[in-house]
């Protein structure tokens, strides 16, 4: 069946239903988020004469909660202008529109009566065939659809986003032994394709794959840190980045989520699962309960494992609980021998080995925790999943784990875990020891650039279901490595397509990435046919290494620093206009340099979750590889009768002089940052290298050509710097903004109108960025700019004579 989602029905407004009606939103689809009707009027609605029967009665309820949604933070959406995709309505009068629906999913309270009679109105208007799911997070999905007909049966299962769903990639599908096979499959791609998610298939057991197995992760260290005598700030800290976990660790998580949330999942496992070997854990410690009795739920209650107070000044302060007293103190600073050694080392899974062996409280904590865990998962198996590597996806995506837990077994090496388990009491399932004694020492090995898992019943390994479609750098690396500096490499990605992977420290923008990205356009155009400039890093680009810039300029080294700035400029340059397609794949962090090199690629594939900005004003400088002059350039093209020439004029100088940095990719449309007709989104970042590589040969096989470099840009000269300079004279005067704040706005006025012309006139490329540079430099020269660099550069640390 040629199925397609064009409008879905989200039943519960709660804060998932709403989360979820928005992500939908995000990706273009119509929505229509239904909630209860009020029973009893507020006194304001009385005081207006209101009725029950009013309409602005009847979806009080359901339009309060997508309008706290909206205000929430993050966002949920990623421009305000999908909003007008969602329609709100009522269960009782609203409900039979579902009729129009493609896709009804129910979000309401956790409980299995109340499910059973939403789903009995839904039997009344669905169309056949209509896709039904539920969100349910414990509840039995085999158990919601008792009473129901065949069709609905056929189309129905369970979609478990997790919260919130635009941020977080899992997406749990859970079928019943009614489900059609069509269904999943459907449900399958269309998770992962366009909703942007890690779609994982799970049996219908308690807690699906990923709280099963996170919160016995979680339960179990709570126990643990009695027995280890670790506080609240340590365990934080050796759970946290450097265990490739995320920086809220595991107790902010906690606060975070709620831990009444924890508790609740903790509670359906002891009751569910009493045949688990591990049931004992999932009963809360007496901290815990304690907790719970005092209401201190995390951030909902405003404190839980932390709380935040103010002073005596009236300085905020984070307070952490004393688990032993259950008082809250002040945070101690931890040190770790391990955590200063894992350091220097980039790679999360090189970091595994140092825990596993270290003798300081780290490395105890370590091998409890994950000793512990590894005979977890592999006694899970078969009842949770058949496939190992189903567990780890759903650990990275749900609970944002950079290795699951098997991939941290590779890493520490599966033999040598084994032994060290059996000090700490745990034992590997009976498949693991098979594994072994068949000759195959890990869980994953990557062959012919593609990741196989080991697969139990068959006791070899397979492909990973999906892999063979992505392109992932780390399979790639040690074969198809064609050229390498310091900062940055030229893999070959088959296909006649080259990529520049940048590896510098947050990806930062320095000579060696600059070398690279000639390089790989040198080879393209003589061997090749398209270059895609993209990595597998955290963030696509921080921007170019202030560092550098800093000691040019405290040297006083002005030429040095004015050829660096060129060759920044030309590298951007080059980007436009080489004689073969070059596409940028921005994701998460992509500013300054990194935001500049977008701005001059042939096509920008950008994900989903791109974070884009021009923010030089920060550092008390103007964009100088190329911003500027492109900012300029498109206000040219857009200048038409007066009004709109001031108007695009001050619009594009603001997204720069305030240095907005989007939301998302959308966002950075809106912005200006990218042209609509260069670009292209992906909402699963697993795809991004994959989609830009097919639109390098797209752009390639289309008979591509060299541009020509534009001589016809117009600027309004002394017209627009009259505006400029009035404008920030008036800000200036206001004290809204410094005097140094003045003066780059100045110097970014002066190159995007050209310079001191007499009248509105036409330039080149090449005439602005020679202005560019010099207004760079010039700033560079200026002591508060100086100040500013090295503030970041130390953290605040003032500039010495």
């Amino acid at each position: 069946m040629n199925r397609n989602i064009s409008k879905v029905a989200v039943l519960g407004s709660g804060i998932m239903g709403s989360r979820i009606a928005c992500h939908f939103a995000n990706i273009g689809v119509e929505v229509l988020l239904l909630d209860i009707a009020p029973k009893e009027l507020l006194p304001e609605e009385q005081a207006k004469g209101l009725t029950l029967e009013n309409e602005v009665v009847k979806n009080r309820i359901v339009n309060a909660a997508l309008q706290n949604t909206l205000k929430s933070n993050p966002s949920p959406v990623y421009s305000k202008s999908v909003t007008h995709k969602i329609t709100t309505g009522n269960f009782t009068t609203d409900m039979p529109k579902i009729a129009q629906c493609d896709w009804v999913i129910e979000v309401v309270v956790e409980n299995l009566e109340i499910k059973k009679s939403v789903f009995e109105q839904v039997e009344k208007y669905r169309k056949p065939g209509t896709l039904i799911t539920s969100n349910t997070s414990g509840i039995p999905i085999h158990m919601m659809e008792e009473g129901r007909s065949e069709d609905f049966k056929a189309h129905f299962c369970g979609t478990h986003f997790f919260n919130p769903p635009r941020y977080l990639r899992l997406l749990e599908i859970i079928p019943t032994k009614d489900t059609k096979k069509e269904v999943v499959d459907f449900l399958m791609e269309y998770g992962d394709k366009f909703l942007g998610k890690t779609t994982v298939l799970c049996k219908d057991t308690p807690a699906f794959i990923a709280n099963r197995v996170g919160v016995y992760s979680i339960m179990a260290l709570l126990h643990s840190v009695e027995k280890l005598n670790l506080t609240v700030e340590e365990v934080d800290k050796y759970t946290g980045p450097a265990l490739g976990r995320p920086k809220s660790a595991t107790f902010r998580t906690s606060d975070v989520v709620g831990l009444d949330t924890m508790i609740k999942v903790a509670k359906g496992l002891y009751d569910n699962c009493p045949d688990d070997k591990a049931h004992d854990l999932f009963k809360l410690p007496a901290y815990v309960e304690k907790m719970a009795e005092n209401n201190w739920l995390g951030d909902k209650t405003r404190q839980g494992f932390y709380k935040k107070i103010k002073d005596a000044e009236g300085k905020s302060e984070i307070l952490a609980l004393d688990l032993k007293t259950l008082e809250y103190k002040p945070q101690q600073k931890v040190k770790s021998a391990t955590l200063e050694m894992t350091k220097t080392i980039d790679r999360v899974a090189d970091r595994m080995k140092v825990f596993a062996t270290a003798k300081d409280k780290a490395g105890e904590l370590f091998r409890t925790s994950f000793y512990g865990l590894f005979e977890y998962v592999s006694d899970r198996i078969p009842e949770i999943s058949d496939e190992l590597y189903r567990i780890d996806d759903a650990m990275r995506a749900g609970f944002a784990w950079e290795l699951g837990p098997f991939e941290v077994w590779d890493a520490v090496g599966v033999k040598e875990a084994i032994e060290g388990m059996k000090s700490y009491g745990h034992e590997a399932a009976a498949w693991v020891h098979e594994m072994l004694a068949a000759g195959f020492t890990t869980f994953y090995r990557v062959e012919n650039g593609v990741r196989q898992y080991y697969d139990i019943p068959t006791k070899s390994y397979k492909n990973v279901p999906g892999t063979e479609d992505l392109i992932v750098l780390d399979h790639l690396r040690a074969a198809k490595t064609i050229y390498k500096n310091a900062g940055a490499s030229i893999i070959d990605l088959g296909d006649g397509i080259l990529n520049v992977e940048f590896h510098s420290k947050m990806n930062t923008i320095g000579g060696d990435t600059l070398q690279a990205i000639n390089k790989a356009i040198d080879l393209a155009e003589k061997e090749y046919r398209g270059v895609v400039i993209g990595n597998d890093g955290g963030n696509f680009s921080a921007g170019a290494n202030v560092g550098m810039i800093f000691m040019m300029a405290v040297e006083q080294e002005w030429d040095e620093l004015n050829m660096a700035i060129r060759m920044f400029q030309n590298t951007s340059m080059r980007i436009r206009y080489s004689a073969v397609p070059v596409v940028v794949a921005p994701f998460n962090l992509t500013l300054g340099g990194g935001c500049e090199f977008s701005l001059h690629a042939d096509h920008v594939q950008m994900s989903a979750e791109t974070y884009m900005g021009l923010v030089e004003f920060g550092v008390g400088v103007i964009p100088g590889g190329g911003g500027t002059k492109e900012f300029a350039l498109r206000a040219g093209d857009e200048l038409k009768d007066d009004q709109i020439a001031q108007n695009t004029l001050k619009e594009r100088f603001l997204t720069i002089g305030t240095a907005k940095v989007s939301t998302s990719a959308q966002e950075a449309i809106e912005l200006g940052y990218i042209q609509k007709e260069k670009a292209s989104i992906t909402m699963n970042r697993s795809r991004l290298l994959a989609d830009a590589k097919a639109k390098a040969i797209e752009l390639a096989e289309a008979g591509y050509t060299k541009p020509v470099q534009r001589k016809d840009i117009k600027v309004l000269g002394n017209q627009g710097l009259g505006i400029v300079y009035a404008g920030a004279n008036s800000m200036r005067a206001g004290n809204y903004i410094s005097e140094h704040d003045q003066k780059i706005s100045e110097k970014l006025g002066y190159v995007m109108c050209g310079g001191d012309l007499s009248a509105p006139t036409e330039v080149s490329e090449q005439y602005l960025l020679d202005l560019e540079r010099e207004a760079f430099l010039q700033l560079c020269t200026e002591r508060k700019t100086l100040e500013r660099i090295q503030s970041i550069i130390t953290k605040g640390k003032p500039l010495r004579n």
